[in-house]
């Protein structure tokens, strides 16, 4: 039995944008929990809203297409603000954030095209 038959998906695109949402929660805990700040309320809540969105796109559920378009918008006013006040201090959290950025932006921009074909 191949990989395709135990995830149950047919469109791989679906499953590269739940592992992503599922990795990005995953590292918003982990930065919470590395920190130990309890004044990153918003991480926390990206964290919530992207291991969600990854289940529900991966269980193929409708409201999956909604919370990747509030993550959006979430997403890009974290990163934007990030770069805005840590740009040229450090390299490896900004080029960190660029690719993040470019990640969530190829990721809505691909579920957002073909949210007619995926049929949820």
């Amino acid at each position: 039995m191949g990989l395709k038959a135990k995830l149950k998906t047919e469109n791989i695109g679906v499953l590269l944008t739940a592992i992503f949402y599922g990795v990005a929660g995953i590292v918003c805990f982990a930065v919470l929990a590395i920190t130990s700040e309890y004044r990153l309320i918003h991480v926390a809540l990206m964290g919530i809203i992207s291991l969600a969105t990854a289940y529900g796109l991966f269980r193929r559920r409708r409201w999956a297409l909604w919370s990747v378009f509030v993550l959006f918008f979430m997403n890009m006013t974290f990163t934007l603000s990030m770069l805005y006040y840590t740009l040229g201090s450090d390299v490896l959290l900004d080029s960190a954030m660029v690719i993040y950025l470019i990640l969530t932006w190829v990721a809505t921009v691909y579920l957002a095209v073909r949210r007619k074909k995926l049929e949820f």
